[in-house]
């Protein structure tokens, strides 16, 4: 599932307002949702068991203690059930963790079967869900185990223990130790290699995680900015959006400014400014204006690739906020020479 940008959207604690543009369907971020996996099979009869089960308290028991089953079938079948039942109803999420499931769901994120992983880390991702659950799977010792699935797991496994750590980060005391524990050089390399379901996780998950600063030294380490700008690059790659807002949150550092532009942004940020949507095009002014605020030789790079005759027109035809911020980036581009910065905010 996607969710929209409106005129004044925040994702995260971070508020971007105006940057929807009218007829644009694109979205900044997936939702990383429960049931992203598809069905599991299941027989009819146990499909009947889960639909017209009156006492989930009692069925929900049995299947917390069936994780702890030596038969890795039994485990499997538990595991698959109770992510069933966290599908849609958040009151189950409650009571399974309740149950006691938290703790050896997180033993099965770390099987050496692909399929029983993938089932617990599904399972998780469902729990996650629920903001009740979130401190406890962390204190619990989720996030070395979904960050391990991450890295060794299914394509499934992986897309899942992306949003499931997603879900974690969203408690700030969260984003340093999933970094720590080694997440953004994998989230990188599912941002460059995964499928298109696995870009935009790792891309949600990444903007989360990158609001921390330790973080974002990490990902422009990992090489992040290349995969951004390559993303950014293909207008074809539904991706555009999704990477300029990560992008936006860590050219803060000049570390992720200095990578920005060896890897060949700023002729890519231009572009968009010419070609892009509405929104596109607001986001790309932001990240130039971090990028040229105190760098005459990054303003200079910027004119010579041509801006300034899009900007003018941005200045004329777009939303009040994408006008003000052209404006300034135009105040700033013709007077390269000069050390003083301008007011990015708003």
């Amino acid at each position: 599932m996607e969710t929209e940008i409106g005129s004044n959207y925040t994702y995260l604690g971070r508020t971007f307002s105006n940057l929807s543009s009218t007829n644009d369907d694109s979205t900044a971020f997936s939702d990383c949702n429960s049931d992203r996996s598809g069905e599991f099979p299941t027989t009819s009869s146990q499909s009947r068991r889960l639909l017209l089960s009156c006492n989930y308290d009692d069925l929900i028991q049995q299947l917390v203690s069936a994780l702890e089953s030596t038969s890795i079938d039994d485990q499997k079948q538990a595991a698959m059930e109770l992510r069933l039942l966290a599908k849609n109803k958040p009151e189950n999420r409650v009571k399974i963790a309740r149950a006691g499931a938290i703790r050896p769901l997180i033993s099965l994120i770390s099987s050496s079967d692909p399929q029983l992983q993938e089932y617990g880390v599904t399972a998780i991702l469902n729990l996650s869900l629920c903001d009740e659950n979130k401190e406890q799977l962390a204190s619990s010792g989720a996030i070395k185990p979904l960050v391990r699935a991450l890295k060794i797991g299914t394509s499934t496994a992986k897309e899942n223990a992306a949003c499931a750590l997603l879900r974690l980060s969203q408690f700030d005391e969260n984003k340093s130790a999933i970094g720590r524990s080694g997440a953004i050089p994998l989230l990188v390399n599912l941002l460059e290699s995964g499928s298109i379901r696995g870009k935009k996780d790792a891309s949600t998950a990444l903007y989360s995680l990158c609001s921390v600063k330790e973080n974002k030294v990490r990902a422009v380490e990992a090489g992040i900015m290349k995969a951004l700008v390559e993303l950014m690059a293909d207008f074809r790659s539904n991706m555009v959006d999704k990477s300029a807002f990560v992008m936006s949150i860590l050219a803060s550092t000049a570390e992720a400014r200095a990578s920005l532009v060896d890897e060949g942004g700023i002729p890519v940020l231009v572009e968009i400014i010419e070609v892009g949507s509405q929104r596109q095009k607001e986001i790309a002014v932001v990240i130039l204006l971090q990028i040229c605020d105190e760098s005459v030789v990054y303003r200079t790079m910027v004119a010579r690739e041509g801006a300034i005759p899009p900007l003018v027109a941005l200045s004329q035809s777009g939303t009040s906020r994408g006008k003000q911020k052209a404006e300034k980036l135009i105040e700033l581009l013709r007077r390269p020479r000069s050390g003083n910065s301008v007011d990015l905010s708003d």
